[in-house]
């Protein structure tokens, strides 16, 4: 048997399309033979799809939380799909010792994320973890360091706890739950030698009595306030790789979807040197200076879905200079380029998303399906166009606002609306952010 030759692939039935010099063999007598490789993969591969399609339609909960423990050690992927949940209406609830398992587990609509994803908390301490748990409930972070073994869980995985919100049923004040942590384990540490070398107090004589221990009580450290919000999410994200009790982003993902349909996360499926429209958190600004001498930056930005690396060249600089500050909650525009393995944006445009301002355009069902009334729409916007003011149509009877394509926003959103109300039509300023909003 020998593989076909290139001057007899086009006499030989392929069966691996473009692949039969590879899969296909010629036999005695001249006859072709194929291992029909492509066959047997889509019959199997079709198969997986039908029942992973079947399973996120009719268990959407049970699916993402197996989903999210299968990748549970890659953070942007779990990071995509908690954006994925919070999209089909499932709250991924922060760990929780007295709830949280090994992986990601489903409760009614809601997942409770899985300890294996916090990091600097090893498999040993989480096993040790639930082995005490499953006599009962930890009451407190002493109850906790008295029943597990230090050895297994030491300082630096009951700060991971502590800061990713594991504790915030018990006792929701993170930063003097982070202050109790020493002097408990040393109390915990203790305890465990006195009991060890049968040096206990006189109280341990009666350990079977629930009250005795409340005459050993653990020491407790000066009442101080909380870490404030930004902290509290900052703390999340160096430990997980995201934020999970909240997010700069999440208050306005609804609207923000209308304006910025791509996420971040999605960028590597984007055509290259396609102009892009996000919304995004500034994470990372670093500023450098070209052979010229000219100033450029390179940022890191993220939403809700994952982070992206862009590109700020020296001709936009000077435009968008002031709003390069870390932590700056941005409407950008840029092209994607796709020329290295991670997909990039160059940056063109960006906005403060405070600023945003749209132009809402209410139209009855009859006048959205006449092409005459759409096209002298297209026609009083047209002197318009060119900027980045958005025009979203809500449409009578249907539950969801359309936005009109890029070549419809305009300059300037105030103008625009006056020529719409001239022309018959009934159109209103909005704002991306509400002005009584915080963000």
């Amino acid at each position: 048997m020998e593989i076909v030759k290139k001057e007899l692939i086009g006499y030989c039935p392929v069966y691996d399309i473009g692949l039969c010099q590879d899969h296909n063999f010629l036999i005695a007598g001249g006859v072709f033979a194929s291992n029909c490789f492509n066959k047997s993969h889509s019959v199997a591969y079709g198969y997986i799809t039908y029942q992973t399609a079947y399973l996120k339609a009719n268990y959407p909960v049970e699916y993402m939380a197996a989903l999210l423990s299968s990748v549970s050690d890659d953070q942007d992927k779990v990071q995509k799909y908690i954006a994925a949940c919070n999209g089909m209406g499932i709250t991924i609830l922060p760990p929780d010792i007295n709830t949280s398992d090994v992986d990601f587990t489903p409760q009614d609509q809601n997942i409770i994320f899985g300890l294996a994803a916090i990091k600097n908390l090893g498999m040993g301490a989480i096993e040790a973890i639930l082995e005490a748990r499953s006599k009962g409930a930890f009451q407190s972070l002493a109850d906790l360091c008295k029943r597990v073994d230090s050895r297994a869980l030491n300082k630096k995985a009951l700060e991971a706890l502590v800061q990713t919100g594991a504790f915030d049923r018990i006792h929701p004040n993170r930063k003097q739950t982070m202050l109790n942590i020493e002097p408990t384990l040393n109390w915990a540490n203790k305890k465990a030698k006195d009991k060890a070398s049968g040096q206990g107090s006189l109280f341990d004589m009666f350990s079977n009595d629930i009250e005795a221990d409340s005459f050993d009580e653990p020491p407790t450290s000066e009442s101080i306030p909380d870490y404030l919000p930004q902290e509290k999410l900052q703390l999340e994200k160096e430990l997980l790789g995201f934020y999970i009790s909240d997010h700069p982003l999440k208050s306005i993902s609804k609207s923000a979807k209308l304006l910025a349909p791509i996420n971040l996360a999605d960028l590597q499926e984007v055509n290259e040197n396609v102009m892009v429209t996000a919304i995004v958190l500034l994470t990372e600004v670093k500023t450098v200076t070209t052979k010229k001498g000219d100033p450029m930056s390179i940022l890191q930005l993220e939403d809700l879905s994952g982070s992206a690396e862009a590109i700020v060249f020296p001709k936009v600089y000077e435009k968008v200079k002031e709003f390069l500050q870390k932590d700056n909650r941005l409407i950008i525009w840029g092209k994607t380029d796709r020329k290295e393995e991670t997909a990039k944006l160059f940056i063109e445009d960006m906005q403060r998303i405070a600023d945003v301002s749209m132009i809402r355009l209410q139209l009855k069902r009859e006048q959205a399906l006449d092409l005459g009334i759409l096209e002298k729409l297209r026609e009083v916007i047209r002197p318009y166009g060119g900027g980045r003011v958005p025009i979203i149509a809500q449409i009578e009877d249907l539950p969801q606002m359309v936005r009109l394509g890029n070549q419809f926003w305009v300059q300037e959103a105030q103008t625009t609306v006056k020529a719409l109300d001239r022309a018959g039509f009934q159109a209103f300023t909005d704002f991306l952010v509400p002005t009584n909003s915080k963000l």
